[in-house]
């Protein structure tokens, strides 16, 4: 992760805290802040998200080499997130090209031109959810009640471009998943609503997670999703 200023430190203290090992990237900005807010009188909650530091060019040249010498030779690489400014928007598709090379399968859960170059790639998977479907598929975000516009967006994912299997996740309507050779909606259960901050993270994370131990993707999704 890229480590700048107070912020930085503070981030790599509580990465140590939980064991996780990590390897900052140094950078001349502060490392950037996010705030998530619940408002209990109307139960409302507010996220605001911070543009991140901008990124020198030797910067970000500096992580594409951090990632060139740490990706594992087998096993998944995870590309997430949002590009912070000064970064090109094929950022990640020059990750999976280094994926490629070392033979690993990358993952990839991002937004908006970012997202867009890194499916042009050859990569395992790709999590949008319907937003980020309806941007690649270069229409308005899909309703959930279109399964079919869905589906037929995430299969042509599969059949033109990168990706070898999609996740679409949709919050309470469950997730789809699509593949060369299937394409499933998978529901989930009505449960009450704490908090949606991280959802979509703690869902890739489930995934690799058991993609790891071994599991298929269509088994992890219904692991997950029920």
């Amino acid at each position: 992760f890229t480590s700048g200023g107070p912020m930085g430190e503070v981030l790599h203290r509580l990465l140590q805290d939980e064991g996780v090992e990590a390897r900052p990237m140094e950078i001349q900005s502060w490392t950037r802040e996010n705030l998530s807010v619940q408002e209990e009188e109307e139960d409302q909650q507010f996220r605001f998200d911070m543009p991140g530091p901008e990124l020198s060019r030797e910067e970000w040249e500096s992580c594409l080499d951090t990632i060139d010498s740490v990706a594992p030779s087998e096993g998944f690489l995870v590309a997430s997130g949002s590009l912070p400014p000064g970064v090109p928007a094929d950022f990640y598709g020059r990750v999976a090209a280094l994926a490629g090379d070392r033979g690993c399968r990358m993952i990839l859960d991002s937004s908006g031109e970012a997202l867009k170059a890194g499916v042009e790639r050859s990569i395992y998977l790709v999590k949008p959810n319907l937003r980020e479907l309806g941007t690649l598929a270069e229409r308005n975000e899909f309703s959930a009640d279109y399964e079919r516009e869905q589906m037929e967006a995430a299969r042509d994912l599969v059949r033109e471009r990168g990706p070898e299997a999609v996740v679409v996740s949709m919050g309470s309507a469950g997730a789809i998943l699509v593949t060369a050779e299937t394409k499933e909606k998978i529901p989930t259960p009505t449960v009450p609503i704490r908090s949606r901050v991280g959802a979509g993270d703690s869902m890739v994370a489930g995934i690799v997670h058991g993609l790891q131990e071994g599991y298929e993707v269509r088994d992890e999704i219904e692991t997950l999703v029920r």
